[in-house]
């Protein structure tokens, strides 16, 4: 890259320095350390970027479109200056005949070396029939396609375990990329759909450093997927305190209350939603909305539990110290600061108390339900 100038997404020339600003901020937008700026700036200045092909199969598009919508970096800056989309349906210019000439020219000047990115589902069942792209079925293509690829990316829910597609009945026999493709470094990012910057602390890892990030026994990355939802909940609090919203529109739910006996999933969905929201927009997420978690990052969860039904907390970890709950006015006092300091040691028991009130809970629920039978 020379020194002075280089063009930008947007065809404007723009020196190293701004163009280095770009790259820091992708580091750390993803969790990547600082030096990784650098050596993406040396990355981006080769004549050949890293190639990444992008496959889409059973889905809604709706990773693609949460991809658009970042901004540190934005798709383009991520596209044209630090990857070579070489192969992408949703954003690609080229289509029929041209579009499928690029893949091949991409898979062949590339071969052992690209990324591999698939969302959607792949089917399988009467051959694979209920899912074609240029009159081949969904699993002929990844099979060619991510055999050939130096690593691959399962995104999204549907690519990870098979997500919507795989509901039952599941008349599709449609499953995840990691019960079709074997033999490949392979990482899921499952979510419905899944945060974009996951995918590319992904990506950008391995373009840099040609690695790929600690995975857990599922294959998703420990960045993201290492702690429940529920550990890092800002309602995690009033779940502490055993305050739930019981309806929605009530009181609790006016004043923030935990979701938990409405049916939310976080005490068991591994996700990093409380901590990175969704389109760069503080609040943006289920929670933060005031809807409970489904659990669409976990196969056991998602499209198979009912939205109202409650599950059994992973873990009750003690909740450490917590930010005071705000008053309606948004601000907290000197004195619930103080109290909140002095209570630390108090609340390390508050997992066991909360799953104790529980366990009565469900018990006497029970007991009702026999009485009535």
């Amino acid at each position: 890259m020379d020194s002075k100038a280089r063009t930008s997404a947007d065809g404007l020339e723009v020196n190293r320095r701004d163009f280095l600003k770009v790259c820091t901020m992708a580091a750390a937008a993803v969790g990547l350390p600082a030096s990784a700026a650098e050596k993406m700036a040396q990355r981006a200045a080769l004549p050949k970027k890293p190639s990444v092909v992008w496959l889409q199969f059973q889905e809604c598009t709706g990773c693609t479109e949460t991809l658009l919508r970042t901004g540190y970096p934005t798709a383009a800056e991520l596209i044209l200056d630090l990857v070579s989309l070489d192969y992408s349906e949703t954003l690609m210019a080229a289509a029929g005949h041209q579009a499928e000439a690029a893949l091949r020219e991409a898979m062949k000047e590339n071969a052992g070396k690209y990324v591999c990115v698939v969302e959607g589902a792949i089917p399988t069942k009467d051959g694979g029939i209920y899912c074609k792209v240029g009159d081949r079925t969904a699993l002929d293509i990844v099979k060619e396609v991510a055999g050939q690829a130096g690593a691959v990316i399962a995104i999204g829910s549907c690519a990870s375990w098979g997500g919507i597609p795989s509901a039952d009945p599941n008349p599709t026999g449609a499953v995840g990329v990691k019960d079709v493709i074997q033999g490949k470094p392979l990482v899921t990012i499952p979510g419905c759909p899944a945060n974009p910057y996951n995918l590319l602390g992904t990506v950008l890892q391995f373009a840099t450093f040609g690695t790929l990030p600690a995975l857990d026994e599922k294959l998703r990355p420990k960045f993201a997927y290492g702690r429940v939802i529920h550990d890092d909940c800002p309602r995690r609090p009033h779940f502490d305190a055993g305050r739930f919203c019981t309806r929605y529109g009530d009181e609790g739910s006016r004043q923030g209350w935990c979701l938990y006996k409405l049916g939310c999933k976080g005490p068991r969905t591994h996700a990093n939603c409380s901590l990175l929201h969704y389109g760069d927009v503080i609040g943006a997420w289920p929670i933060g909305i005031g809807a409970q978690c489904f659990g669409c990052t976990e196969k056991e969860l998602a499209f198979r539990v009912p939205l109202f039904q409650t599950v059994e907390p992973e873990h009750l970890s003690p909740p450490g110290l917590y930010p005071p709950v705000s008053t309606p006015r948004g601000e907290v006092s000197p004195w619930a600061t103080g109290l909140a300091g002095v209570a630390v040691g108090a609340l390390a028991g508050a997992g066991w108390t909360v799953s104790k009130t529980l366990g009565r809970e469900k018990g006497q629920d029970e007991a009702e339900g026999e009485k009535k039978e």
